[in-house]
């Protein structure tokens, strides 16, 4: 990736951060996990620079969500949650504009779609969700549930660990969950 597109993947990144509190800083854990994950399941190359840009870039789609609803401090309600699963969507479309982005943004646009098809926004299922959706749809979980939230206090790595291996072949990739085992993720290995 040229210089020029890495300082403008920079750039959207810090606006994300400047307009989101939670975010600041889980664009650069997601992608540190998700390069750590990609390369242990093969990925190399063009193919991990996608995925490393596309987990920073993953929630870039909160810039066009209402401050009330990306900002609130409680849980959202039933009709607010619909307006946040936009953002994959909204991610897409502003990613696309760009002939180098093209790619980047597909996997942007499906990294909360689950393994069983129940997730957004296109129902996708399994192995037709691109592979850098699934490793970062992994790393969001785990550095979400890792995380303070204004809702909850962050989950011990144990009680993470835990809901990972819940949703093991439902929410996850079941080689992913495999995988990060191999990486360490799992407390006390």
């Amino acid at each position: 990736m040229d210089y020029l597109l890495h300082d403008a993947v920079e750039c959207l990144v810090s606006a994300l951060e400047a307009r989101d509190p939670y975010s600041c800083g889980h664009s650069r854990r997601v992608a540190d996990m998700a390069v750590a994950l990609a390369r242990l399941v093969g990925l190399k190359g063009g193919e991990l620079e996608m995925v490393h840009i596309a987990a920073h870039l993953h929630d870039i789609g909160k810039i066009g969500i209402p401050d009330q609803i990306l900002r609130k401090p409680g849980r959202l309600l039933p009709h607010e949650y619909a307006i946040i699963q936009r953002h994959p969507e909204i991610g897409y479309n502003i990613l696309a504009k760009s002939r180098q982005l093209k790619r980047i943004a597909v996997i942007v646009l499906h990294h909360h779609e689950r393994w069983d098809g129940k997730g957004y926004p296109r129902g996708l299922k399994g192995e037709a969700i691109p592979l850098g959706s699934r490793i970062i749809a992994l790393c969001d979980a785990v550095d979400a549930m890792t995380s303070e939230r204004p809702y909850r206090p962050p989950l011990s790595w144990q009680q993470c660990w835990q809901e990972v291996l819940a949703g093991k072949a439902r929410q996850f990739d079941p080689v992913l969950v495999e995988a990060a085992e191999r990486l360490g993720w799992v407390p006390g290995t």
